[in-house]
């Protein structure tokens, strides 16, 4: 199923944001503070990624995307690099019998390509485990970029017909990385910096941004209620006027707006 732009058509709001994509910060620091190595943050951040998932599965948020390994993360130094490699390759192993259990269908999208093909299998294994769950979708981005998707949208559209004129929204949609999901509703980067970093650069175009000092070892269920609770604070009007966004809300008045 591919989901239309909220560019396009205005998505339902509700009390608990449908879709939530994360960029999980922070790791390094919560390790450094504690005078531990940088893997350990990570590995902290591992029962971070548990809890969350759970946590937004009982508050009814239907898809969790959550950014673990950028295309520009590769700079990094290739000791560290390594670890997350064999972290990765590890929580596949270990975790897609646990989201199937709970009901979790587990999605990769990036580049997979470069990761090997040993983790190649396991993310086909996980994915195919977990295809017919419906609690939760949880989507992890692995060598993944804004830009990268965008790009590989477009070839992936040259492929089918050669492109001729002015490229339309639901020409491209389709080729997308994440087609099969809304657009988040709501996006949170903890660690207290505040950019998006190459993350869903086509699919944030009108989420709710929310950018917290938590170290995502510590983000817990009441960080994540703070995050929806500002999410529900907020007036999503989509292109409209605040006095268009109320009359929606009045039944009388709804077709007048719509």
């Amino acid at each position: 199923m591919t989901h239309t732009s909220s560019t396009q058509e205005v998505p339902a709001h509700g009390g608990v944001p449908r879709h939530v994509a994360i960029i999980m910060d922070g790791n390094g620091r919560w390790a450094r503070s504690r005078m531990l190595p940088r893997i350990a943050g990570h590995r902290r951040g591992l029962e971070a990624v548990r809890a969350t998932v759970e946590n937004c599965a009982q508050r009814g948020v239907e898809f969790l995307t959550l950014f673990a390994f950028s295309s520009e993360n590769w700079r990094r130094p290739a000791e560290e690099v390594t670890l997350l490699m064999q972290l990765f390759q590890s929580a596949l192993t270990s975790e897609a019998e646990r989201l199937h259990r709970a009901g979790v269908r587990l999605r990769i999208v990036g580049d997979v390509r470069r990761f090997g093909r040993k983790i190649g299998l396991l993310i086909e294994q996980a994915e195919k485990l977990t295809a017919a769950n419906q609690r939760l979708t949880l989507t992890i981005a692995a060598n993944y970029g804004g830009r990268w998707d965008i790009l590989q949208a477009l070839a992936r559209l040259a492929a089918q017909a050669p492109i001729t004129g002015p490229v339309e929204e639901a020409q491209l949609a389709p080729h997308l990385a994440m087609s099969y999901a809304p657009e988040p509703d709501l996006f949170i980067r903890t660690g207290g910096e505040q950019r998006i970093s190459n993350f869903l650069l086509w699919q944030l175009a009108y989420s709710e941004l929310y950018f917290t000092d938590t170290l995502w070892p510590d983000f817990d269920a009441a960080a994540l209620d703070l995050a929806i609770a500002s999410y529900r604070s907020r007036e999503r009007r989509f292109g409209r006027t605040s006095e268009q966004v109320a009359a929606l809300a009045d039944p009388a008045k709804r077709a007048e707006v719509a």
